[in-house]
């Protein structure tokens, strides 16, 4: 038997080398971080409600708010336009005569409209 002393090290191989290597990414042996990394990657990405689509989805949806609200007012004065119209008969003709322009046929009409303002 030869004493350790004559026994060469094996310090250069590919072998060792690779196994250091394989040290450092260790973690990549870690199946539930893995199988948890390609869950998280699927379901921001990919996913047919991703974090992009959910965004857009919510913009549409306060964008749709908006517009319901502004409809609901505008139907609002459109029926309380609709009672005074069925109420007072002054109240048709001054609709006729701005909405539609009609007149009297002893009338004549003039379209006067304001100056427009110079942006400064």
């Amino acid at each position: 038997m030869q004493p350790m002393e004559n026994i060469p090290k094996n310090t250069g191989t590919p072998q060792s080398s690779f196994r250091k290597g394989l040290g450092r990414l260790s973690w990549l042996k870690n199946k539930y971080l893995i199988a948890g990394t390609f869950f998280v990657v699927w379901m921001l990405f990919f996913d047919p409600k991703d974090i992009t689509s959910e965004f857009s989805r919510w913009s549409k949806f306060w964008e749709l708010q908006s517009s319901e609200q502004h409809l609901s007012k505008k139907i609002d004065d459109t029926k309380k336009e609709l009672g005074e119209l069925k109420n007072n008969a002054q109240t048709i003709e001054k609709y006729a005569r701005e909405k539609y322009l009609m007149k009297k046929d002893n009338e004549d009409l003039f379209i006067v409209s304001a100056p427009k303002s110079a942006k400064q």
